[in-house]
């Protein structure tokens, strides 16, 4: 199977290894990846902010870069979700209707394909210590996955899972949120690193790394041992 790549804009500015990492599970299971160069951004961050018109520009040309017909996998639930529900809006009844109804079909993020498409759960990572999952409010309410990234955690060797308290409330980031309401959103990350930390974590781990740069930026400020990862970084950890 070939299938498409989308790298979110800032994964591949900050947080490259997670897509890298991405890529080689892909590949293990069977994939062959195709990525396109041109790509940059899903026009979420302008949409989000308002600037309706220039979300458009953006959501143009990326919807432009992947008219084919195969699926599309990104790992970041936020932008699948963005692309699934907000594009109708931008796009319904306009000359790209066909096409964005064709990009909005192929879309996943990337728990959701291995999981939902490729029914694949075992990767084959080992990964000792600790862990727990935060549920993204864009992986939970926007995207709807909640139970995949589980799965997948939960096969991991070595690796033992554990629930927090409030694991489906807000960390805080909401993007420009953490920007325009430092405050609350830095409390809010506060309580969500704390409920963490007490389940005896070594990780925090989440579909979506903008959560987890929000949530970091505290953990570091605080010196604490918490390690942040993306689950494509867990996925690819312990083999070769």
């Amino acid at each position: 199977m070939i299938v498409d790549i989308f790298i979110p804009c800032f994964i591949d500015q900050i947080y490259p290894t997670a897509a890298l990492n991405m890529v080689k599970v892909l590949e293990k299971v069977g994939c062959a990846v195709n990525y396109n160069p041109e790509q940059t951004c899903c026009g979420q961050p302008a949409f989000n902010a308002g600037y309706w018109k220039e979300a458009k520009e953006v959501g143009e040309k990326f919807i432009k870069e992947f008219q084919n017909d195969r699926y599309i996998v990104t790992p970041s639930a936020s932008c699948a979700g963005f692309v699934k529900n907000y594009f109708p809006e931008m796009f319904h009844n306009s000359v790209l209707h066909n096409e964005y109804k064709q990009v909005q079909k192929n879309m996943y993020e990337f728990t959701d394909f291995l999981v939902n498409v490729l029914k694949i759960t075992n990767i084959g990572a080992v990964l000792n210590g600790i862990a727990t999952y935060h549920d993204s409010c864009a992986a939970l309410r926007e995207y709807g996955v909640k139970r995949e990234p589980r799965v997948l955690l939960e096969k991991v060797r070595g690796l033992e899972l554990r629930e927090m308290k409030d694991t489906e409330t807000c960390c805080g980031f909401g993007e420009s949120f953490s920007v325009k309401f430092e405050p609350i959103a830095v409390g809010m990350g506060k309580d969500k690193v704390e409920h963490a930390v007490d389940t005896g974590a070594d990780y925090l781990i989440s579909t979506d790394m903008s959560c987890l740069m929000h949530m970091d930026g505290y953990i570091k400020k605080n010196n604490m041992k918490l390690k942040v990862m993306h689950i494509a970084d867990v996925l690819a950890s312990g083999w070769e």
